[in-house]
């Protein structure tokens, strides 16, 4: 029997994916390293499928992860931090474990590419920076990452790079250049390309899946720099507001992890899918105070949400997909509506009892200057 790798298989998205592949039928080892963020008692979640053979390793170490390879043909590789916020304050451990863990697991898949088929990379919309723009007399532009001094005037919107005009937003796709603003960013772009050099330049198969917004059970509550829909539950289930930055209006694409998983599994497989991204989205948009909103009137009607109007460095304004590629080449359309997402999330919240750390996150940034 064929035997699949995941990396950060016990965690939100990975254990999901390993739910699913054991449930088709197959083999799965998983290579996880229980970070305290995710993992904050050290040990695996009790929803784990013990069918799953588990091993608690570090990707940067070379000896856990030739392990973990043993008898493997395939590999998922989710594993490493997750978090904009916690990599511009731990920025040598964002790229050790993003960058330099991808890098340690590409040189023994290198060694082994004779059986080892193809390797699917997760990657984030993180890697784009900025979204894309409209402007009614340039057309389509890039504005990069919004000055400071503009944000300190509370004047949120991208501006045409040309005339200074505001701008409206439009569908990113996967030819969009790279222009991260986060540390996190950085090292989700030197993944995805580490993963499509090395396969192009060695012979392996290797393909990218840039996710947009993932929410749904098994998020780590307990991270202050998970998920946005995670972040507010978690508020929510401490009687607290959910915290919504700027104005409340960024726009964001929710996918539930159901079809990330989907997509994910499509891409072990799609013939046309080697040496290229995908976006992983629905197509569909939601703001975030909006978001912030809905999940109030599920968890805590008589709560509404704390509109801060303040700033973090590293933040974009917009950011919403494309799903073209995805369609054609995957044959992947995400089937999850956020209407029905949302109460599923909010029925497995109400049962948890994660700390909320969120303030502590917050004071963090704010004693580093990157929150304004």
């Amino acid at each position: 029997m064929s035997r699949a790798l995941v990396t950060g298989g016990a965690g939100f998205i990975g254990s999901h994916l390993v739910d699913a592949l054991l449930a088709a039928g197959e083999e799965v080892r998983i290579l996880d390293n229980l970070d305290p963020l995710a993992h904050p008692s050290g040990r695996p979640p009790a929803h784990l499928d013990p069918a799953a053979d588990l091993r608690i390793g570090d990707l940067r170490d070379s000896d856990d992860v030739a392990a973990a390879l043993d008898g493997v043909d395939r590999v998922y590789h989710l594993g490493g931090i997750v978090g904009n916020g916690e990599s511009m304050v731990n920025v040598r451990k964002a790229i050790d474990s993003n960058a330099g863990g991808t890098a340690t697991l590409l040189e023994a898949v290198i060694a082994r590419r004779d059986r080892i088929r193809r390797v699917v990379v997760a990657s984030s919309m993180v890697v784009y920076g900025e979204g894309a723009y409209r402007c009614a007399e340039h057309g389509i532009v890039l504005p990069g990452v919004r000055p400071a001094a503009q944000l300190r005037e509370r004047r949120w919107e991208p501006v045409c790079p040309e005339c200074g005009r505001e701008t409206e937003p439009v569908p990113l796709g996967e030819d969009k250049p790279l222009r991260p603003i986060s540390v996190y960013g950085i090292s989700k772009r030197d993944t995805e390309e580490l993963a499509l050099v090395l396969g192009g330049a060695y012979g392996f198969e290797a393909v990218a899946l840039r996710y947009l917004n993932v929410y749904g059970p098994r998020q780590a509550l307990a991270n202050p720099y998970t998920g946005v829909a995670a972040i507010f539950s978690s508020r929510l289930l401490g009687g607290e507001p959910p915290r919504v930055f700027e104005d409340g209006r960024q726009i964001r694409d929710l996918v539930h992890v159901s079809d990330i998983v989907a997509a994910t599994r499509a891409a072990m497989d799609a013939a046309g899918a080697p040496g290229r991204a995908f976006n992983v989205a629905t197509g569909r948009r939601i703001q975030t105070g909006e978001l912030a909103s809905r999940l109030c009137g599920l968890l805590a009607p008589e709560l509404a949400p704390e509109i801060t109007g303040e700033f973090r460095a590293g933040d974009i304004r917009h950011c919403f997909a494309d799903t073209g590629r995805a369609r054609d080449e995957l044959g992947f359309e995400a089937r999850t509506a956020i209407e029905d997402g949302l109460p599923e999330l909010v029925e497995w919240v109400a049962n948890q009892t994660a700390g909320e750390s969120g303030d502590a996150a917050l004071d963090a940034l704010r004693r580093a200057g990157l929150v304004g």
